[in-house]
Formats: C-alpha cells, sequence, structure tokens
C-alpha cells in the first residue's frame, strides 16, 4: 500500500476512535475502541485480519422486479432515500476501518448486501477507496435479494478462485436461499480456503427451520471434504452468520465443528466462538444475546501445519461502544440499528462484527 494511503487510514482511524476530539453528529457521541481484551497490534507483512460482518439489509434505492425489494425503495415501508443508503454507507465503512485497527482489515465475509453495485459504491464512494479493496460476489437465488460476498485487500491476497454453492432443499416447496460462497485465495505462498455463509432463518419458527440449517450444514461439509480429498493440509476458515447457535445440531451434528480440541486431527472443524457463548453475544433478541456469527477452522490452521497459523484467544466479538445504545425494555445495551421495525434509528447493523488473525510461523522482519 502507498504511504499516502497508510497515513490517510490512520487519520480515518484516529478521528472514527474519538480521541479526545468532538462528536461530528450524534451517533458519533461515544465513539471508542476499548474492548476488552482487543489485542491491536501492527500485523506488517507476516500477518492478516478476517472478518465476518451481516451489514443488515445493504439494499440501493432501485426496485429490482426480480426480488421482493420494494420496502428498501423511496416509495415503499422504509422510505429508503438516497440520503440513507449513503449513510449506511458510510457508517459501514467507518465500521469496516475500524475493524481493521493500524492497517486495513486484509479479508472481510459479508451478508446481507443486495447486489455488486451496493458494494462497488462502498469500497468507492466512503473512505474505503484509499485501500485496494477487491470484489466477489454472486448473485443468489434468495426471493429477498440479500447474498453473501467477500471483500478483500488485492496489496495483501491474491484470489485464485471462487464460485457459489447452491444450498438446495430436498422440499419441492421451499423457497431459494442464499448461496455459500467459497474463496481460495493465497497470502505470501500459502493458500486459504474461506467460505462465507448466511443459512436460512429462523423465520416460520425455530423448530420448522432446522431442517434448512442442517441441509446447508451437509452442503458446507460436503465442500470442506472435497478439499480433503485434494488438499490434506489445506487451510480453511468458515466464517457466517448461521442463525443458529454453536451449541446447536446443524453445528455439531451435521457440519461436525468441535466445541473443544481435545484429540483434534488436522482435519477436524473447530469452532472458535463456542467458548464465548455464556458470556458474549452477536446478536441480541428479546433481550438476550446469543452467537450467530462464528468463525469455524480446521485443525491444520490451529496447529501450524500449512504455514498459517492462530488459535482461539484471536477470535473476537468487535462489541465497539459505537455500535451500541442503551436497551430501554431490556437491561444493559443493544445493538445500534439502521431501523427498529420501520422506524429509521440511523445506526449500524442488527449484528456485531467478528474477527481473527492469522500469522505465518516465521513472521517477516520488514
Amino acid at each position: 500500500m502507498k504511504a499516502m494511503q497508510v497515513i490517510t487510514l490512520q487519520l480515518v482511524l484516529f478521528v472514527f476512535c474519538g480521541l479526545n476530539l468532538p462528536a461530528q453528529n450524534s451517533e458519533a457521541r461515544n465513539i471508542n475502541l476499548d474492548i476488552e481484551n482487543f489485542n491491536d497490534t501492527y500485523r506488517g507483512s507476516g500477518g492478516i485480519r478476517v472478518g465476518f460482518y451481516n451489514v443488515e439489509n445493504l439494499f440501493d434505492v432501485y426496485d429490482d422486479s426480480l426480488k421482493r425489494d420494494d420496502s428498501f425503495t423511496p416509495g415503499g415501508d422504509n422510505h429508503w432515500t438516497s440520503y440513507k443508503y449513503r449513510e449506511k454507507l458510510s457508517k459501514l465503512s467507518r465500521v469496516i476501518t475500524a475493524l481493521g485497527g493500524w492497517e486495513p482489515i486484509e479479508v472481510l465475509g459479508l451478508c446481507e448486501v443486495e447486489n455488486r453495485r451496493v458494494l462497488i459504491d462502498l469500497i468507492h464512494e466512503t473512505a474505503l477507496d484509499e485501500t485496494n479493496y477487491q470484489i466477489i460476489h454472486h448473485e443468489s437465488p434468495d426471493n429477498r435479494g440479500i447474498d453473501v460476498a467477500l471483500i478483500y485487500n488485492a496489496d495483501k491476497i491474491i484470489v485464485l478462485n471462487h464460485r457459489a454453492v447452491e444450498v438446495d432443499f430436498l422440499e419441492s416447496d421451499s423457497r431459494p436461499t442464499r448461496d455459500i460462497l467459497h474463496v481460495e485465495a493465497r497470502f505470501k505462498k500459502y493458500d486459504i480456503h474461506f467460505f462465507v455463509n448466511h443459512w436460512p432463518s429462523r423465520y416460520g419458527g425455530h423448530l420448522a427451520t432446522i431442517p434448512k440449517r442442517n441441509r446447508a450444514a451437509d452442503i458446507l461439509r460436503t465442500e470442506v471434504e472435497k478439499i480433503y480429498k485434494e488438499s490434506p493440509d489445506a487451510n480453511i476458515v468458515i466464517m457466517g452468520d448461521f442463525n443458529d447457535y454453536p451449541n446447536d445440531e446443524s453445528i455439531l451434528k451435521h457440519l461436525y465443528a468441535r466445541p473443544d480440541t481435545a484429540g483434534m486431527s488436522d482435519t477436524s472443524l473447530f469452532n472458535l466462538m463456542y467458548s464465548k457463548m455464556d458470556s458474549e453475544g452477536t446478536h441480541k433478541y428479546q433481550g438476550k444475546w446469543g452467537i450467530l456469527d462464528q468463525f469455524v477452522v480446521n485443525g491444520t490452521l490451529l496447529r501450524g501445519k500449512n504455514g498459517l497459523q492462530t488459535e482461539p484467544a484471536n477470535a473476537l466479538i468487535f462489541k465497539a461502544d459505537f455500535l451500541l445504545t442503551e436497551d430501554a425494555t431490556h437491561v444493559g445495551k443493544k445493538l445500534f440499528r439502521t431501523f427498529t421495525g420501520f422506524k429509521y434509528s440511523g445506526g449500524y447493523s442488527d449484528h456485531l462484527p467478528i474477527i481473527l488473525d492469522l500469522q505465518t510461523l516465521q513472521r517477516s522482519t520488514k
């Protein structure tokens, strides 16, 4: 990255972190990054940060006749105007800048994005334009028109392949859902497989929708097994909003993402978020926090068998104060959302982002 770009991003971060600077508007009244256990050292050339963020309905203002996006138009129920759209982009760019810390986050999985256009606007019509971010996006068959995507810093990451993995259901009357995005990338000389997920929601009832998420887990597990047949020592990072918790059957019994590392093999999958369930959350529903957004990695990556390594302590929920607001109905804080029902709140999202640092085994001294 050019030196001027680094300086610009650092200045943006200083302003965003609120280092005794006056807030420019009401939503910036308490911006800081005083996050428990947030170890934000400079990664340099020897490490990368991976993130995932459900950005809550990042829609443009145009009506897509093939999708159910009418509410996110100027004449729709949400009265979604160009001003609100630009405000949403600006706020998301601030979050993404903060996620990177002292340098831009290298890989970020996203969900609830409408199309490629909103991604282009996000990385080119905001402060993110200072970074060499590139987009990976495939249009999914979801009826609402929301997709998963991935942006990456092309100064440090090379993308080798990417594809959309269809999540098809066995029931003929099931509504289509989001694809799983599979991206094979390279950092330095080491390859990493990323999977970005947004599994079927619980809309219609938790019990009634369990088979849909189990099906998504089965399909993802099949894709992982395909990789192992060709590359048993592959590095794998799975991320997403699973609409299930780490101890639900879709994660434990279908994806086989283990809650602990005891007896783990290189090809085992381990859920980095399982241990956080009793104390943290990425989403608040009916006054209770839960972890829907998760990182799952394989034993190869935990053991550093193929050039890159991470550990459970490297996975964090990014619970910065500016993403939260007082909860007048329940105890504590709640998420500062874009909408509360149909009322425009002007916030960020109904989910918190998550981040994970990976390091090369021999860090560069440059």
